[in-house]
């Protein structure tokens, strides 16, 4: 039976609903400078865990 870290799904699907509730929480809560570093931290992870899930598996 496959390990879902081999799955493409898990890999894109994980950092993007975390990725979506940082967002979220990130630009309701905060503002000007804060903001921008909350929307640069959900870029990254958008960009880097899902190649770190990929080596994982």
């Amino acid at each position: 039976m496959p390990s879902i870290l081999e799955q493409p799904a898990f890999h894109y699907g994980v950092p993007l609903i975390s990725a979506a509730a940082v967002a979220v929480i990130g630009v309701t809560v905060f503002s000007g400078l804060e903001r921008l570093v909350v929307l640069v931290i959900v870029a990254v992870e958008l960009l880097v865990v899902p190649q770190v899930l990929k080596r994982a598996a």
